[in-house]
């Protein structure tokens, strides 16, 4: 029968105490067989916190003289967490932090985040990302396996190697099983080679590898959480989402970043609804303060209509042909600001509405404000400067950035009269203006150079990519172009890279 389906246990004969205490005293073995540092993948869902429950008890019942080696907790938020689980997850770091001091373990506690050049709404809202998707996922290399892989390699440059311990189980489902089941046996006991080229000199341990869903809520329910989490309200968590999944620690691209009906990111548009978060706002009416970011979600991100809110050309404003139609870029300028407009409207109502302890909560940071005022102004020539005004006007508030230095910025009066000029009546008229803007921005950057060097290539470029009145005249000219030429459409749908959307050719 398959275990996968059966009422399989892994406490079988034993029981779980005596199947548990032996698991511990393995866990001990592998502990005081080497000097090389642990590091344990906690995501605050219930299989990262069963296996960081064994590590904790087994190392706790060493002699103090014993616990040589440290163990770095760590957990990735993606600063687009579910509120209640980031919470869940802070306060927990935190209570490791003290616990670990009182029991004078040598467990350390790390929340790590994306930088803010890789955030998410620095991406979306800034470069003009189109929302994740299977073709383009940018989502979780820049905001999971990027933070957790760079603390991983920083333990591994200052000690030669880590252990990585995982909360991974066969039992989660098939695919999971196979990819555990791959990269299992080597020439190190208990020890499993690590998948991602780029932690190469890393091994994982799975402790919890063989347990079933049953085994781990059996026993984080019976045996007390040692930081002093009630595991009985992680329970509760669960119950309210009604989702028995959790995001796990990402380290390459063949962990899933998050399955249907799992904890993680309310911007998640790789699954079809945030059931979990849906089902909390159902089950609970003190949860409806959560409304506004299932709805910047559902309502802002959909990725199975957007081409009407993205450029029409590329990044690089190339022109891609598929199946007769125009490969779509990056979102619009006016697309870009009605979701930043949309986003600091949701963090002023959860401020709201919500509890005392989402009162502060920052849906998007200054220094990511910032990053996206730099990405609209510089490398878009959007020389109007809108994030303040949008800022202010959406929160009421004076915008705490710092001012651009006044020999970047075009003045207000300029720009309105650029527009004036340029006529507002059309897709045209609209087109017009940002060549016009972009001419004008690209020789403003080159006043100080001493030989100006690059400057007429830069603005032929310009030229060229918005010599278009309309994306029906681009389209007629990409299929001219294409025809004249000989050349087919590609073959298929594009798959994009980071770096079409960096101005690189694709």
């Amino acid at each position: 029968m398959d275990r996968l389906t059966s009422r399989y246990t892994a406490f079988e004969p034993l029981g779980l105490r005596k199947t548990v205490g032996q698991l511990q005293a393995v866990i001990r073995d592998l502990y005081l067989s080497d000097t090389i540092p642990w590091v344990v993948g906690y995501s605050g869902g219930k299989d990262s916190t069963a296996s960081l429950q064994l590590i904790w008890n087994a190392i706790g019942a060493l002699e103090p003289g014993q616990r040589t080696k440290t163990v770095h907790v760590i957990s990735t938020d993606t600063m687009v967490e579910n509120p209640i689980v980031s919470m869940w997850v802070g306060h927990s770091l935190l209570k490791m932090r003290e616990a670990a001091a009182v029991q004078h373990l040598p467990i350390q506690s790390h929340r790590l985040t994306p930088s803010s050049e890789d955030s998410f709404w620095v991406n979306l809202v800034g470069r003009g990302y189109p929302a994740p998707r299977p073709k383009f996922r940018w989502c979780t290399s820049r905001l999971k396996i990027n933070p957790s892989n760079q603390f991983i390699n920083d333990v591994v440059d200052k000690n030669g190697e880590a252990i990585l311990v995982l909360g991974s189980r066969k039992r989660e489902s098939e695919k999971r099983k196979e990819v555990i089941a791959k990269f299992e046996g080597s020439t190190r006991n208990l020890l499993s080679r690590n998948n991602n080229p780029k932690l190469d000199r890393c091994w994982v341990y799975t402790p919890i590898v063989e347990w079933s869903n049953d085994d781990v809520w059996q026993y984080l329910m019976q045996v007390e959480n040692p930081w002093g989490y009630n595991n009985k309200d992680l329970l509760g968590m669960y119950q309210g989402a009604t989702a028995d999944g959790e995001c796990p620690l990402v380290v390459d691209t063949s962990t899933p970043s998050c399955g249907d009906s799992r904890f993680g990111c309310y911007v998640c548009t790789m699954v079809d609804q945030d059931k979990s978060m849906q089902a909390m706002i159902r089950n609970d009416d003190e949860k409806e303060w959560m409304l506004p970011l299932a709805d910047l979600r559902n309502v802002y991100l959909d990725v199975k209509d957007d081409r009407k809110h993205r450029d029409f050309r590329r990044m690089n404003k190339s022109l891609t042909l598929f199946n007769g139609r125009l490969v779509h870029g990056p979102y619009t300028q006016s697309y870009r600001a009605k979701v930043l407009r949309a986003i600091l409207r949701a963090q002023k109502s959860v401020r709201e509405q919500g509890p005392e302890a989402v009162r502060n909560i920052e849906l998007v940071t200054l220094p990511e404000l910032e990053k996206i005022r730099a990405l609209w102004v510089e490398s878009k020539h959007e020389i109007e400067d809108l994030l303040p005004k949008i800022y202010e006007e959406e929160t009421g508030e004076r915008y705490p950035g710092q001012p651009l230095d006044e020999s970047q910025a075009f003045q207000p009066d300029d720009v309105r009269l650029l527009q004036e000029i340029s006529g507002s009546a059309s897709e045209s008229d609209e087109l017009h203006f940002q060549l016009v803007r972009e001419l004008l921005h690209v020789e403003h950057q080159y006043r100080t150079s001493a030989r100006r060097h690059g400057l007429y290539d830069v603005l032929d470029k310009t030229l060229e990519h918005g010599a278009f009145s309309s994306a029906e005249e681009a389209l007629a000219f990409a299929v001219k172009r294409e025809t004249s030429v000989g050349v087919r459409e590609t073959d298929g749908p594009p798959v994009y890279e980071a770096a079409d959307y960096e101005g690189v050719a694709p």
